[in-house]
C-alpha cells in the first residue's frame, strides 16, 4: 500500500480518525516496524477492492497480530475478504506466526462469518478502538487450517 492508493482507500469504510492518508500511513509504519501491515485487494483486472493484512493491535494491554479486512460496500459479499484473509493466515503461518485474532464489531455480522470461514473462533468480548468489539482467534500451529 501507497500513497498512490490514496483513491482506493478513500472508497472504504474504515472508521477511526486516521482517515485515508492517516491509514496509508499507519499501513508503511506497521511495515516499519513489524515487518508487515495491509494488502491492497484488486480484482484479476486491476480494480480496486479493499485491503486486508496483518497488524499489531493493542488488547486490553496484550499486543496481538490481527489479520483485518476492508471490502468497498458494492463489492461485499463476493468472496473477496474470505480469499484475501485465508491468504493472509496462511502467509502469518508462513512466517511464523503462532496465534492469529481477528478484532470485529458484535454488529458486523459478515466479518464474524468470515474469521469462521478461516478458522477463527469467538474467544472474547473486549473494549478496543472505543467500543465493544469480539476477538475471534486461532493457534496457528495446528496442522489442520480450514481452506
Amino acid at each position: 500500500m501507497t500513497a498512490g492508493d490514496l483513491a482506493g482507500i478513500a472508497t472504504l469504510e474504515i472508521g477511526g480518525s486516521r482517515g485515508p492518508e492517516g491509514w496509508i500511513e499507519w499501513t508503511l509504519r506497521n511495515y516499519e516496524q513489524y515487518g508487515f501491515g495491509l494488502w491492497v485487494i484488486e480484482t484479476h483486472a486491476g480494480d480496486f477492492v479493499g485491503d486486508c493484512g496483518l497488524t499489531m493491535q493493542d488488547v486490553e494491554g496484550e499486543q496481538l497480530v490481527e489479520v483485518g479486512w476492508h471490502v468497498r460496500t458494492p463489492l461485499r459479499r463476493q468472496g473477496y475478504a474470505s480469499e484475501a484473509a485465508r491468504c493472509v493466515r496462511d502467509a502469518a503461518r508462513d512466517a511464523g506466526v503462532g496465534h492469529l485474532v481477528a478484532i470485529i464489531r458484535p454488529n458486523n455480522i459478515a466479518s464474524q462469518g468470515v474469521a469462521t470461514k478461516i478458522g477463527l473462533a469467538l474467544k472474547r468480548e473486549v473494549h478496543a478502538h472505543g467500543g465493544p468489539a469480539l476477538v475471534f482467534g486461532a493457534d496457528l500451529t495446528a496442522q489442520d487450517e480450514p481452506t
